[in-house]
């Protein structure tokens, strides 16, 4: 294991406040959690750590004081970003309407080596990668300790919009090692510094901080196809994340729909129009920080992208550092099963008992139609028993299979659908193929498999079938499909804001409703707000 070794020129950053503030600084005496202090003006100074904030002294911050800090540090820069020359520390600046500074972050920037040894056999593979985490997680950090890794023997280049993986001033910090590193004059250039340090210095390697914006990610996609590994980071915390953003799903290849051919989406159990994959992902691997020591890999972004549109998403290879600094790997072999089993085996439900396939089962059809007379099979109908609903494995034969998941994902039952027969438990089919008795239905009644008939490929006849599979009440049914309603409003609301709009407003509702709309909101990286009074009191989704 790497041993940890943390640099943080402390020293440098206090010789820039005013003599009182640096000592009641380290009067604090906890500079190791030291995150940043603040200086507002008319208010009193603060120092913010890991865990607590402090006041620094009774007395507001005055003019004479800002503009002090503010000679003793670098030039502002676009983003009102500073910094000071060799070090990892970053002055943040807030301006009043005349462009005057009223404000001040000093931000703590430390160098911490050995944090890389998680991933480090990835990152010298010469694979593309792509990381993803909360801010605050360790992306900068760990990208800087690779690139001073791969530039011991690699011709890396740094492309470093914000001065955050460099540090400020002409001469990078040491913490990069022998890396080049490339400074971006405005931030909505960093495409062009990406493109411009390929074509002119020739590197094996370029590191990249914040993917965020549709050239960049064009601007990566043009790199990789000249041969240059990329290490990077973009917005998002997981593989799901970076799919629903449309600006940046290039990186893992992009979504489009398809129609399939009658044969094709017969073969499937599929609709004919599906989502896939529409290019090679610019990248080779994903690498998910969950926190500092936990670690998802998606080692072939390629398949764990195909898997997830077809609804059986590759559980990722977790790596976790324990206390004694001892690296894990856990391996979990391919799912076989939809994301269905995951997610709502989760959250036990009261119902009665599923078909029990150890007891015996009628070998004839049994036809599912719209009406809610519909039989079960008799051991049973009349059973009522109170707990979790088990777990039942449906092979669709010419059915939806995505409908048949947003059929049981609505009602919260756990139905897995499976793709091969011989794993099922129960057979779903349509009209038209059972009258046509192929092959697949005919083994099935052989083996005494229960088949059920659907008259229409619609979710409302899958809902209709899953509900009496699993004997649901109708007022289960309604709450969930109310839920689900609600769902999807959220989804199309979120849709539209990351598509353009500047703020979409949902339809009043109760505290549990709202709660709901403000996860999906943040889940999607954007805000939200409750307005108005009960009962009207609604959520608007918007960018910041």
């Amino acid at each position: 294991m790497t041993q940890l070794k943390i640099t943080d020129d402390l020293d440098a950053l206090l010789d820039v406040l005013p003599l009182d503030i640096r000592h009641a600084v380290e009067k604090a005496n906890d500079t190791e959690n030291l995150l940043e202090i603040i200086l507002d003006l008319g208010r009193v100074p603060t120092a913010r750590f890991v865990d607590h904030e402090i006041s620094l002294r009774e007395t507001e911050v005055t003019r004479a004081e800002i503009d002090y800090v503010d000679e003793r540090t670098g030039e502002f820069d676009a983003d009102n970003r500073a910094g000071i020359e060799r070090t990892l520390h970053r002055i943040s600046a807030i301006r009043n309407r005349r462009t005057a500074v009223v404000g001040l972050t000093l931000r703590v920037g430390r160098a911490v080596y050995g944090t890389v040894d998680i991933i480090q056999d990835i990152i010298e593979s010469g694979k593309s990668v792509l990381i993803l985490g909360r801010p605050g997680v360790g992306k900068t950090t760990l990208l800087r300790e690779a690139a001073r890794i791969l530039a011991e023997s690699k011709r890396v280049v740094i492309v470093d919009t914000s001065n955050e993986i460099g540090g400020d001033g002409d001469v990078p910090h040491p913490a990069v090692g022998k890396a080049r590193r490339m400074q971006v004059r405005e931030p909505m250039l960093q495409h062009e510094v990406m493109i411009e340090a390929v074509e002119n210095h020739n590197p094996e390697v370029i590191v990249i901080d914040e993917i965020g914006r549709e050239l960049e990610a064009a601007a990566a996609r043009t790199i990789a196809e000249r041969g240059v590994q990329l290490i990077g980071t973009a917005h998002g915390q997981t593989l799901d994340n970076l799919l629903l953003n449309p600006t940046l799903s290039d990186l893992v290849g992009g979504i489009e729909a398809v129609t399939l051919s009658d044969e094709e989406a017969r073969r499937r159990g599929t609709q004919k129009t599906v989502l896939e994959r529409r290019a090679p992902p610019t990248f080779d691997v994903l690498i998910e920080i969950q926190n500092r020591d936990r670690f998802a890999v998606h080692v072939d972004i390629m398949g764990s992208v195909d898997a997830l549109l077809r609804g059986f998403p590759l559980p990722p290879e977790v790596r976790t550092r324990d206390e004694r600094g001892k690296i894990q790997i856990e391996k979990t072999a391919p799912a076989a099963t939809s994301r269905l089993e995951s997610k709502d085996s989760k959250t036990p439900r009261r119902g009665r008992q599923p078909i029990d396939q150890t007891q015996a089962v009628p070998a004839s059809p049994m036809i599912v139609a719209s009406a809610p007379e519909m039989s079960v099979p008799a051991p049973q109908r009349g059973e009522q028993r109170r707990g979790p609903l088990q777990t039942i494995k449906v092979y669709p034969h010419g059915v939806a299979r995505n409908r048949l998941m947003q059929a049981a994902k609505r009602l919260g039952v756990p139905a897995v659908i499976v793709k091969d027969v011989s794993e099922a438990n129960a057979l779903v089919t349509l009209k038209t193929y059972y009258r046509d008795r192929q092959q697949t239905i005919v083994d099935a009644e052989h083996r005494g498999m229960p088949i059920y008939v659907l008259r229409a490929n619609t979710v409302s006849q899958m809902e209709q079938f899953l509900s009496d599979l699993f004997n649901l009440s109708s007022q289960e049914q309604s709450a969930s499909s109310e839920m689900s309603d609600v769902k999807s409003q959220t989804q199309q609301a979120i849709a539209a804001v990351l598509n353009g709009e500047r703020w979409v407003d949902l339809p009043p509702g109760p505290s549990l409703v709202r709660r709901l709309q403000h996860e999906m909101a943040r889940s999607a990286e954007l805000v939200s707000h409750s307005y108005g009074k009960e009962p009207r009191r609604h959520v608007r989704i918007f960018r910041e």
